[in-house]
C-alpha cells in the first residue's frame, strides 16, 4: 500500500488550490522544503512569501494580508507555528478572527531525530483553547486534502495539523469529511477507540487484534478535534461502555482531554488514554520513538482489554 505523508499531502494539493483559487497566498518561516510549501512556490512564486526565522512576524503578515481579501495559508514546524508563535496567533488572528489557515507540520513524536526539542506534543491544547480556532488533524492524505476544503469553506482561524512520517491511506472508499464529526471505520458494541493522526491507522490494527479475540471493538476517527464531536463521543459512551483514546500528543488537554470533557459531563464511563504520559520526546528513528512511548496498535489493544475488562467487572 502507497504510504505519503499527510505534510506532502498539504503541500501537493495547496499547489492544485493555488491554480483553483488567486486569492490564495501562502507564507513559510524559511521551511518550505520540510512543510512542502514549496510545491506552491514552484508553481505561483509571487504569492509565495518567506519570512525567514521570524514565526512571530510571519503569523502577523498572515493576519494583515487577511484583511486585505487574500487567504493566507501560513505553514512552519508545529512547535513554531503553535508554540514560538502563541501569543501572535492568540491576539492578532483568533481575537479579532480573521481567516487565516494555520498548517503546521512535523508535529508529534514522529519526528524522529529533530527531538525533543522540535517534537510538538502540546500543538493542540494550545490551539484547541482558543475562542474563534478550529483545529484538524488529518489521518491520512485524502483526509488532508478534503480538510483543506474545508478551512477554504470557514471564514476565520483553522489550523490543520500535519506529519513527517509518510503512512497510508485508512479513509474508506467515498469518504466525506465534515467540520464537527467523527468518522466510524469500524463497527464494535465492546469498546471504543477513539483516534487521531496517524494514529488512526493503529487503531484499526488493534481492532483487528481485539476481534480475534471476540471482543468487538469499534474505531472513530476524531479528524475533527475543535469543533468536536459530541453526539457521537456520548453515543460510543452509552453503547460501549468503555472508551480508548490514542493520539500522537500529550494526553493533557489533546484528544484525551477533550473526549474526557465531554464524558464527564454526558456518561462517564471508564478510560484509557494512549499518549504521551506527561513527558517530552527524544531522538530517535520515527518508528522506534513512537514504539518506545507506546504509541503502537498493541499498546492500543492492552488499553481496550484494560478498560473493556473493567466495564465488565463493573456490570
Amino acid at each position: 500500500m502507497e504510504k505519503i505523508a499527510t505534510r506532502e499531502a498539504y503541500g501537493r494539493y495547496l499547489a492544485e488550490l493555488g491554480g483553483k483559487n488567486e486569492d490564495i497566498v501562502v507564507f513559510d518561516a524559511d521551511l518550505s522544503g520540510a512543510t512542502k510549501t514549496d510545491f506552491f512556490k514552484k508553481a505561483y512564486p509571487e504569492r509565495h512569501i518567506n519570512a525567514g526565522i521570524a514565526e512571530c512576524n510571519m503569523m502577523g503578515m498572515a493576519a494583515g494580508m487577511s484583511t486585505t481579501g487574500k487567504i493566507p495559508f501560513a505553514s512552519t514546524f508545529a512547535i513554531f507555528g503553535a508554540g514560538r508563535a502563541y501569543e501572535i496567533v492568540r491576539n492578532s488572528i483568533c481575537y479579532p478572527k480573521l481567516n487565516v489557515k494555520i498548517a503546521c507540520s512535523h508535529a508529534g513524536l514522529s519526528v524522529g531525530e529533530d527531538g525533543g526539542s522540535h517534537q510538538s506534543i502540546e500543538d493542540i491544547t494550545l490551539m484547541r483553547v482558543l475562542p474563534n480556532m478550529t483545529v484538524l488533524v488529518p489521518a491520512d492524505a485524502e483526509e488532508t486534502r478534503q480538510m483543506m476544503d474545508a478551512a477554504l469553506e470557514i471564514d476565520g482561524p483553522v489550523y490543520i495539523r500535519t506529519c513527517r512520517l509518510a503512512t497510508p491511506v485508512v479513509m474508506p472508499e467515498g469518504y466525506q469529511f465534515q467540520v464537527g464529526k467523527a468518522a466510524v471505520l469500524r463497527e464494535g458494541s465492546d469498546v471504543t477507540i477513539m483516534a487521531m493522526g496517524l494514529m488512526v491507522e493503529r487503531a484499526l490494527a488493534a481492532a483487528e487484534t481485539l476481534a480475534e479475540e471476540g471482543i468487538k471493538a469499534r474505531v472513530l476517527n476524531m479528524g475533527s478535534i475543535k469543533p468536536i464531536d459530541r453526539d457521537a463521543i456520548v453515543a460510543a459512551a452509552r453503547e460501549t461502555g468503555a472508551i480508548v483514546t490514542a493520539e500522537e500528543h500529550s494526553v493533557i488537554g489533546g484528544l484525551a482531554g477533550a473526549v474526557c470533557e465531554v464524558l464527564a459531563e454526558t456518561v462517564p464511563v471508564p478510560v484509557e488514554k494512549v499518549g504521551i504520559q506527561d513527558e517530552f520526546g527524544q531522538s530517535g528513528k520515527a518508528e522506534e520513538v513512537l514504539e518506545h512511548y507506546n504509541l503502537t496498535s498493541t499498546a492500543i489493544a492492552e488499553a481496550a482489554r484494560r478498560v473493556w475488562n473493567l466495564r465488565t467487572a463493573q456490570a
